[in-house]
């Protein structure tokens, strides 16, 4: 009797696994209805609000490559129409592919003027793509057409300011109406300097690698007994500025046309740099912080940057020693061109004060 207390009935365990599993599925059943809800809650917001699909994702083709020659700088941005190659569009719409394309700025002039210090300080800011070399396209190799050029061009990404300079230029006869096929938007830029001092330093390269050429002042006068100055030797026709600049305010506007001085690129070369950016629209990164002025030289020259040993300064050509030139020569030449100095001070609405 005992014994059959502690047996349970024919039937029992049968009837209590069925309960269990009834309730094993109504709670999948709960489960599953729980999970569907959810999901199309999710699929609601997404169909809704397209863009959360990429929303602070960009893909990872729109991330940065390369810039300024070696590795791209993530927080570049800028300007500038793309001429070459496919860039992938981030999102956003912002292009962070690096691409050659024509270049948006120039440094037309002067030789012996500065332009190779004003080049390098440039290159400074992370927003300038400079050609090193001067590619004389404009006045040289415009045959070879605007893909030769371009191809010519370091790559840069939108928003970069590309730009190169060649001196010659800037009295090339047909370069305006060349440059201005080009691009009538295209920033100008002439450093300028005292045309008697410019000249002797133009000399004074010449000698260094053709030391056998006459002297000065037998190349700059056609006469010497009467004083007729040769204006159409090379180094004192250049320095004829105003004839220069007329030439290019035919094809550009005066706003278009930065002018730097070059003497006040050695004494204060933070302050035109500052300007420089101005006229580019860039903003001012490179100051007098980067700059210190070597005595030796009497040229500034650029402070070490990080993991460097020492300063860069420019080659041994730059501030190099003058040929000497007769007092009563420098007369004749400051004479000569005073008249074209005071024209150029009309011309462009500034005074550089050269004597």
């Amino acid at each position: 009797m005992a014994a059959s207390h502690r047996l349970h009935p024919p039937g029992a365990d049968p009837r209590r696994l069925f309960h269990r599993l009834a309730a094993a599925a109504s709670l999948g059943i709960l489960c599953l209805s729980l999970l569907h809800f959810l999901a199309g809650g999710c699929e609601s917001e997404l169909a809704e609000n397209p863009e959360v699909k990429s929303r602070d994702f960009p893909p990872l083709s729109a991330w940065p490559r390369e810039s300024n020659g070696t590795k791209l700088d993530a927080g570049a941005t800028g300007k500038g129409a793309v001429t070459s190659g496919q860039p992938e569009p981030e999102a956003n719409g912002k292009e962070w592919t690096a691409v050659r394309r024509l270049p948006q700025a120039l440094i037309i002039g002067v030789k012996k003027g500065g332009t190779r210090a004003l080049l390098e300080f440039l290159r400074l800011h992370p927003d300038v793509r400079a050609l090193g070399s001067e590619p004389h396209f404009f006045d040289r190799h415009y045959a070879r057409g605007l893909d030769w050029y371009r191809s010519m061009m370091p790559k840069a990404l939108d928003g970069q300011i590309v730009m190169e300079k060649t001196p010659r230029y800037f009295v090339t006869v047909e370069t305006p109406a060349r440059v201005h096929a080009m691009s009538k938007d295209v920033k100008l830029i002439v450093v300028v300097r005292d045309p008697v001092t410019r000249a002797i330093s133009d000399y004074t390269q010449i000698i260094s690698k053709t030391p056998d050429i006459p002297a000065f002042e037998s190349l700059a006068f056609k006469n010497r007994s009467t004083g007729q100055i040769d204006s159409l030797w090379s180094p004192l026709w250049i320095g004829l500025y105003a004839q220069h600049m007329e030439r290019w305010l035919a094809w550009f506007p005066r706003s278009q046309i930065h002018l730097v001085s070059g003497e006040r690129l050695i004494s204060d070369p933070a302050g035109e740099l500052g300007r420089v950016q101005d006229f580019l629209g860039l903003q001012r990164i490179v100051t007098d912080k980067h700059f210190y002025f070597n005595k030796t030289k009497g040229f500034p020259c650029l402070k070490k940057p990080e993991g460097s040993s020492k300063p860069h300064c420019l080659g041994k050509t730059k501030g190099r020693m003058h040929a000497s030139i007769h007092p009563v020569v420098m007369k004749r030449l400051r004479d000569f061109y005073r008249p074209h100095n005071q024209r150029f001070y009309q011309i462009v609405g500034q005074d550089f004060g050269w004597q």
